[in-house]
């Protein structure tokens, strides 16, 4: 990355309208690098990353793949497959936003794209077999002036989009809501919480002791792998996905600022956990105690 992480997780956004305009061989070759090399997620899920994208001769290589509905003028979507494994959602999430973080430090947008894609033309492309899936896809070009306009205005309110920090984020145990915590953990917390998310749900929580950071599903209703919709229309579990780019996000964050850790899956003790939360996996750190936590 030539940008630090935090300042590319500040300037990422949902881009909706591109110039049509196939990408530059050096951005394509930098993508296609980086998706070829991503074998495996963090918790060792395998993966199948690839990028679709028109070249300058061949515009009808993304014939098929249509506009997805808000979306225009995408000249290249990034894909892939995971095979179907316990943790193979976040595996996913994880690395498909690290490409995202990529695109972005190379000028591109990006937008994140939810839906039913075992079936269709993305998966022909990438020859998606039973074994595999392919939960979201990402769209990938050059920002229109006209959405960039739209970006900077919400940049201005783009405060009231999230949830505040004690609503997410807790000390030791979920009945304490995480108010004060110095840096580097507040800047990698803040870096979470700006994480894109299925309808801007913020589904992570995340309890912060002296020796981890713990993840957390917090499932909105309607999501997820039990409801009937989600069945009937045969949707990944896209709050998986989003706990995947959530932690794409505190691990980079956490490296950058010299907080070394492992991903762990030890479930702990933490008091006011309940049956609406889901134990996901702990970011193991091996330096630097939590300032302000007793």
């Amino acid at each position: 990355m030539r940008d630090s992480i935090i300042s590319l997780i500040e300037r990422r956004h949902s881009c909706r309208r591109y110039y049509d305009k196939p990408l530059d061989p050096s951005h394509r070759m930098a993508l296609e690098e980086f998706l070829g090399s991503r074998l495996e997620g963090p918790l060792g899920s395998r993966l199948r990353m690839v990028l679709l994208a028109a070249t300058e001769e061949n515009r009808s290589s993304l014939k098929g793949l249509g506009t997805y509905g808000f979306i225009r003028g995408a000249t290249a979507f990034m894909a892939g497959a995971v095979r179907s494994s316990k943790n193979d959602m976040e595996d996913y999430g994880y690395v498909m936003e690290h490409a995202v973080l990529l695109a972005t430090d190379l000028g591109l947008g990006t937008c994140w794209l939810g839906g039913t894609f075992t079936k269709s033309s993305f998966a022909r492309k990438i020859r998606l077999t039973h074994e595999e899936s392919m939960p979201a896809v990402v769209a990938v070009g050059y920002e229109a002036e006209e959405d960039l306009m739209r970006s900077r205005l919400r940049r201005t309110v783009r405060a009231t989009e999230r949830l505040p920090r004690e609503q997410l984020f807790f000390e030791g145990s979920f009945l304490k809501p995480l108010r004060e915590i110095q840096a580097p953990h507040a800047q990698v917390l803040e870096a979470v919480r700006w994480a894109p998310s299925a309808s801007n749900k913020q589904p992570w929580r995340i309890v912060v002791t002296q020796e981890a950071f713990h993840l957390y599903l917090q499932r909105t209703k309607g999501y997820g792998k039990k409801s009937l919709l989600f069945k009937l229309l045969g949707l990944a579990d896209l709050q998986r996905v989003d706990m995947g780019i959530a932690m794409c996000h505190l691990e980079l964050a956490a490296r950058e600022l010299g907080l070394q850790g492992k991903w762990v899956m030890e479930m702990p003790q933490i008091p006011g956990s309940n049956d609406g939360l889901e134990y996901v996996v702990s970011w193991r750190t091996v330096n630097l105690p939590v300032e302000g936590l007793s």
